[in-house]
């Protein structure tokens, strides 16, 4: 039976490929802070905060019990607007977005390459490319995910591990909370974007492609009022 594990999926997207997943034949393994509303056979859930101290050694004991893993799916993500007021929910968003995706794909990943198998998606977002007055510190630590992944990804060319990067623009879930959403996808279009990316692996996967092109205009915008200023 193939096995996957998906990280950030008591909820959204993580829930929605979850589901799909177990749909598809798959075993899967879930952690998230809170318990994922699955009652299936083939799936355990951990509650686990992946900012606590006990997420590496979690990780560790999975990979030890499954050395099989074939698929993981990195879909941990929090972001808000900016407060001045409160600069450490910036420092949050670096804690969880951005340090246990290195841990995961540190371990996940690595255990991977000594395999010589499996695929690693990690979810960073299409405001990898933005600097953002908004959300500096969500745009900052999914640049940082996308340089990271992609350079691991370049890296392992011609291996038979893979690794994709899955930049979204704004989905139907919690995580989209601007007033203005343009090309905004369903959960179940997000995930069948997902599944399309395991059967067909990709370094890069960017949807939608116009909000893709719209992020590249405001990048061109921001550099021109960041030289004025």
């Amino acid at each position: 039976m193939k096995r996957a594990l998906v990280v950030g999926n008591s909820d959204g997207i993580g829930l929605a490929v979850t589901r799909a997943l177990l749909d598809q034949g798959y075993a899967v393994a879930g952690i998230s802070r809170r318990a994922a509303p699955i009652d299936h056979p083939h799936y355990v859930h951990h509650v686990q905060d992946v900012s606590g101290a006990a997420y590496r050694d979690l990780l560790s004991g999975i990979l030890a019990r499954h050395p099989e893993l074939g698929v993981c799916i990195y879909c941990v993500g929090i972001g808000d607007r900016l407060s001045l007021d409160n600069l450490a929910h910036e420092t949050k968003v670096f804690d969880v977005n951005l340090t246990p995706a290195v841990v995961t794909t540190e371990l996940v990943l690595g255990h991977m390459i000594q395999k010589d198998a499996g695929h690693f998606i990690g979810l960073s977002s299409i405001a990898d490319a933005l600097t953002s007055a908004e959300a500096p510190s969500y745009c900052a630590s999914k640049a940082a995910l996308s340089r990271y992944w992609e350079g691991l990804g370049l890296a392992l060319r011609g291996r038979s591990v893979k690794l994709t990067n899955v930049r979204f623009g704004f989905v139907d879930t919690k995580m989209a909370k601007s007033g203005s959403k343009p090309f905004l996808m369903t959960g179940d279009q997000a995930c069948a974007v997902i599944l399309r990316a395991i059967a067909k692996p990709k370094l890069r996967v960017t949807r939608p492609r116009l909000m893709g092109m719209l992020a590249w205009i405001m990048v061109l915008a921001t550099r021109l009022r960041i030289a004025a200023s």
